[in-house]
């Protein structure tokens, strides 16, 4: 497949072997969720991220748009940098989760919005999600995604039950917010998550962490060099790591080469992921 780079291909052959080994009961999949199980473009224009909905529409106060705008193209371009260094890096996304947080709560964020606009503007799952998901489910192989997003924990729990998906093998660790009776967000609950600090975020302190703890085989999905700190904190005797290579391909195929064992180009679907479930899972 021409959109597929297996980066070491020796290592490749050997690590599918032991996996095979194995069975369903000690596999487990981590997975981001922005731009990893979703598309990052539809019908050629970039996809919104879960925030990006919010900010690209009428959902919050007048003045929202533009403020989140300008942390994004401020802050964007030193997200995706191969040349700045991940503690740089950082620095900077601790800064604009901050302040973009900050910012939706004063711009009255609250859930009927939220609901609102991910009903409104569905989020493009890639081809195969369906039966990704499917497929772990009827296995029992737990799914945990693991994302950085700014509408964290609600936005994705309602995008994927509206869509069917939320199955109860899935497990979310994600940025949430605290809420009064009105449904109005009052604070973002500690730590923050964002794109490069997953490393940080341990595992063991998400409240289901004894379901996978046992599991020593995982496959790893993501879009960001950060996405390979989910697995920080796990005793795992096997990994696989599949990046989603979305843009900047010629700028960043180098690190990712590093960074994961096989890469998925140009938006690529979820099929070879299921190929690969479907060949390891005998």
């Amino acid at each position: 497949m021409e959109n597929i780079i297996i980066t070491n291909p020796e290592r490749w052959g050997k690590i599918k072997e032991k996996f095979k080994t194995g069975d369903a009961q000690q596999l487990q999949v981590i997975s981001d969720f922005d731009r990893t199980l979703t598309t990052n473009f539809i019908d050629g224009k970039k996809a919104p991220s879960l925030l990006g909905i919010l900010r690209e529409g009428n959902y919050l106060t007048a003045d929202y748009s533009a403020k989140a705008q300008a942390l994004a193209d401020k802050y964007r371009p030193i997200e995706i940098d191969p040349l700045i260094s991940i503690e740089e890096k950082k620095i900077a996304m601790e800064a604009w989760w901050r302040q973009h947080f900050d910012l939706l709560i004063a711009s009255n964020l609250d859930k009927i919005e939220i609901e609102k606009a991910l009903h409104q503007n569905s989020l493009s799952l890639r081809t195969g999600a369906t039966e990704f998901f499917s497929f772990l489910q009827q296995r029992a192989i737990p799914l945990v995604i693991f994302s950085a997003s700014g509408l964290g924990e609600e936005g994705i729990r309602f995008i994927l039950k509206e869509k069917q998906l939320m199955f109860d093998n899935i497990f979310i660790v994600s940025n949430a917010f605290s809420w009064n009776e009105q449904g109005q967000a009052l604070a973002v609950r500690e730590p923050i998550i964002h794109s490069f600090n997953k490393d940080e975020t341990v595992l063991q302190d998400f409240s289901g962490f004894n379901k996978i703890k046992e599991r020593k085989n995982v496959i790893l999905l993501g879009d960001t060099l950060g996405d390979i700190g989910m697995v920080k904190g796990l005793d795992y005797d096997n990994l696989i790591k599949i990046g989603f290579l979305n843009e900047e391909a010629e700028k960043s195929l180098e690190a990712f080469q590093q960074a994961y064992d096989l890469i998925i180009l140009n938006d690529g679907s979820l099929e070879i992921v299921n190929n690969i479930l479907k060949e390891i899972i005998l």
